[in-house]
């Protein structure tokens, strides 16, 4: 039997990630192969036309079909357990693709206000460009994303848990509000990834993916993906990629794929740490709150635990001293990486209000919580004790 063949519903999520989507060629290899070939040959012209014209499944151009992207496609579908995953150039891609795909002058998009700043530049200013409005509402107010929307409205957009406020959305209730209105319902799953979230089995019709971020959980790569049961949108936005070009490259999917054979252990090891780090950090006298929806005090706590089946690794953490106190803890780090990327096996730390969300205006930035005293820092596979330490140098200049 082919790995690709497996079974999603038999199989555990360790298994997959590790067995899924690979189908061997006539070299019987074990390791899945890279193609870095920009196109493919035919024994005939005939051969050829059928192929082109899609009479006949196979290979024409790495734009949109390559064998090691494939691979990775059907990989991260089995974990999501969906029918369909299109692969993208990053997890921005996405997004764009999905947009391009689904939308038309004169429709609405209803959209969490707790998005990463650059969705939130792309379905304002540039979505706006092309005639299609994005209303923002606070993400876990479902009374408020049914009171934006309108009969113009196309796509429910969402990311949660938020970045970096740890906030979340009831999906089953968010996915019942879109439904009942004939709109689809995208969820960004970056944070949480299928190890500890698989929205489509609460309802959601497409999710979206940086795997850029924890499903390489090495920091060697930039790329995206959208997964779904639709096939009519899937076949849409697969159309995009192969007529617009942002495409993922077969070595970028084969670091993907070695990425997802460790995503269920290393999400595990992740949630242990990030829950431990903070609970550390609310007993910290420098530190106002810690936003993480593992923690008890988080007001979300019972909805993460119905929904996730883990916290994932990104903490929020507020100082009262705002942005000096912020950047005085991070520029008293010595091992923590200081840098606006997240989802590696290294600690890093940045201040969002300078950084990843700094293109928002003020008033956005209010609106999003992304205030000048917040830090947030993705906890990586470091010692914990270490990563306390390294923390705590700032912190404790910050108390006395």
């Amino acid at each position: 039997m082919s790995e690709q063949d497996l079974d999603p519903e038999e199989f555990a999520l360790d298994t997959l990630g590790i067995r899924a989507g690979h189908q061997r060629t006539f070299e019987q290899e074990h390791a899945e192969p890279i193609f870095p070939t920009s196109s493919f040959v035919y024994a005939s012209a005939a051969e050829a036309a059928r192929k082109f014209s899609g009479e006949e499944p196979g290979n024409v151009y790495s734009r949109f079909t390559n064998p090691t992207v494939q691979t990775f496609e059907r990989r991260l579908a089995a974990l999501e357990g969906a029918k369909r995953a299109v692969a993208t150039s990053s997890g921005m891609a996405a997004i764009l693709c999905t947009g391009l795909a689904l939308l038309e002058a004169g429709d609405e998009i209803v959209a969490s206000r707790s998005l990463f700043g650059s969705s939130v530049s792309l379905l304002a200013k540039y979505f706006g460009k092309f005639g299609v409005t994005t209303r923002f509402v606070e993400l876990s107010d479902l009374d408020a994303w049914e009171s934006a929307i309108s009969e113009k409205t196309k796509l429910l957009f969402a990311e949660t848990p938020s970045n970096p406020l740890s906030e979340l959305v009831d999906i089953a209730g968010l996915a019942e509000i879109a439904h009942r209105h004939g709109a689809r319902l995208v969820i960004d799953n970056c944070f949480c990834t299928p190890a500890l979230q698989r929205p489509l089995e609460l309802g959601a019709d497409l999710v979206v993916h940086s795997a850029t971020k924890y499903l390489d959980g090495q920091g060697r790569a930039i790329g995206g993906a959208v997964v779904g049961n639709d096939e009519q949108a899937l076949e849409e936005i697969f159309g995009v990629v192969r007529t617009c070009g942002p495409c993922m490259s077969p070595f970028n999917a084969w670091i993907f794929l070695k990425g997802l054979e460790t995503l269920g252990l290393r999400m595990r090891a992740h949630c242990d740490a990030a829950l431990r780090l903070a609970r550390w950090l609310e007993a910290q006298p420098a530190v106002t709150r810690v936003y993480y929806s593992g923690l008890e005090s988080h007001p979300q706590h019972e909805l993460a635990k119905r929904q996730q089946r883990g916290f994932g690794a990104v903490l929020g953490v507020e100082l009262a001293g705002g942005q000096p106190a912020a950047w005085q803890v991070i520029d008293s780090t010595r091992m923590i990486s200081i840098t606006g990327n997240l989802g590696d096996v290294k600690t890093t730390i940045t201040h969002p209000a300078t950084t990843t969300h700094g293109k928002l205006s003020d008033e956005q930035k209010a609106a999003a919580g992304i205030t000048p005293g917040l830090l947030r820092i993705a906890v990586g596979l470091e010692a914990i004790e270490d990563i306390q330490r390294d923390l705590a140098r700032g912190l404790d200049a910050l108390a006395r």
